[in-house]
């Protein structure tokens, strides 16, 4: 029994021999390689070597304890574990660059819808300054066209009263005719009243009388209604043909018997001067 032992460790030494010098060879291969490897790696460590031979069995012992297998294995869970930190780390650094990038697009899109209703708000402010600039010249060529004719009065209303021969009172159908004139100038600018007196006879005293019954109309239209003196223009033209007669076209004008008043409402464009004046505040109060 001794012998056969003898005999056959020999062999085993000489089948042994060629996987040693094998495994050696192996070994010193992969360390080479490590040694060469760049050490650019993700957690920035050289990477993980191939385990040492260790006893007969070298890395394939079936025999392994649990210090060997803890021994070996330790180096490849921490790896593990640094490069689940790593991952995470990237991740967050991910997230917080994404979010980062997030908040600035919502600020250059609220800056940009701000930009917007500035430049719409300007351009409605633009749009009403137009307007406004529009109205005024509007205004400024109506108020120059009515200065250029505030002088320039036109007749509108036209009233004749009669009178008796010597008579120098008003009757009621004369007062009647003053109080319908009277009536459309209350409360109106731009007007002036024109009266000429005619009487029949002849010189200074038909002069005397036109001028008393242009007086006694004067006198009626002030007392009675309140319009200015200074808005009468009162003449007494004696027994000179009437204005009326001679535009009629008549080549001999027929000299009045008895006497008559003519009483003219001259207008110029103040009132449309006035009306204009006040339109920018009435639509100052409308806004």
């Amino acid at each position: 029994m001794n012998t056969r032992i003898l005999a056959t460790l020999p062999l085993a030494a000489v089948l042994a021999f060629p996987a040693f010098a094998q495994t050696s060879s192996a070994q010193d291969q992969n360390q080479t390689q490590a040694t060469t490897q760049s050490t650019d790696t993700a957690t920035g460590k050289q990477p993980l070597q191939a385990p040492a031979r260790e006893g007969f069995w070298g890395r394939m012992n079936p025999f392994a304890r649990k210090t060997y297998v803890k021994r070996q294995t330790d180096p490849i869970r921490d790896r593990v574990n640094e490069l689940d930190d790593l991952t995470a780390a990237n991740s967050k650094a991910i997230k917080d660059t994404d979010a980062r990038a997030q908040a600035g697009i919502k600020l250059a899109s609220d800056k940009a819808d701000v930009a917007d209703q500035h430049a719409i708000d300007a351009g409605n402010k633009a749009t009403v300054a137009q307007q406004t600039a529009q109205q005024a010249t509007t205004r400024i060529q109506t108020v120059e066209t009515v200065v250029s004719n505030i002088d320039q009065y036109k007749a509108s209303n036209q009233t004749e009263i009669r009178f008796k021969p010597g008579q120098t009172m008003l009757s009621k159908n004369a007062k009647d005719a003053l109080d319908e004139m009277a009536n459309t100038v209350k409360g109106q600018r731009g007007y002036i009243i024109e009266v000429q007196g005619f009487s029949s006879g002849k010189g200074q005293i038909a002069i005397q009388n036109s001028q008393k019954m242009a007086e006694s109309v004067v006198r009626y239209m002030v007392l009675n209604h309140e319009i200015p003196v200074y808005r009468i223009y009162l003449v007494g033209m004696g027994n000179a043909p009437s204005p009326t007669t001679a535009a009629a076209g008549e080549a001999k004008p027929k000299r009045i018997t008895g006497g008559r008043v003519e009483i003219s409402l001259l207008k110029n464009n103040l009132e449309q001067l006035a009306s204009t004046g006040t339109s920018p505040a009435s639509a100052d109060q409308q806004k």
